[in-house]
């Protein structure tokens, strides 16, 4: 899966879960200062991510995945 296609998924993940602009999204996009997502979002978040990429993310890696582009990047460097 290219960065392209990873970061579509995710950006459609977040538009879905957060009611934010798709159009807004971008590798920047910080989770908790854009978003105002609160820890029991991002959990829930990061569990999303998990289902669907089909990769366990260990919670000291999900606490460094601040911006989409970190979880895209975390993403493609641990794809099977």
């Amino acid at each position: 899966m290219t960065e392209e296609e990873i970061f579509n998924k995710i950006a459609d993940m977040i538009a879905d879960r957060f009611e934010f602009d798709r159009d807004k999204i971008t590798n920047d996009l910080n989770f908790q200062n854009d978003l105002d997502a609160d820890s029991i979002d991002f959990v829930e978040f990061v569990m999303d991510l998990e289902d669907t990429f089909g990769e366990e993310i260990p919670d000291e890696d999900a606490e460094k995945l601040a911006t989409v582009g970190e979880a895209v990047a975390y993403i493609k460097s641990h794809q099977s």
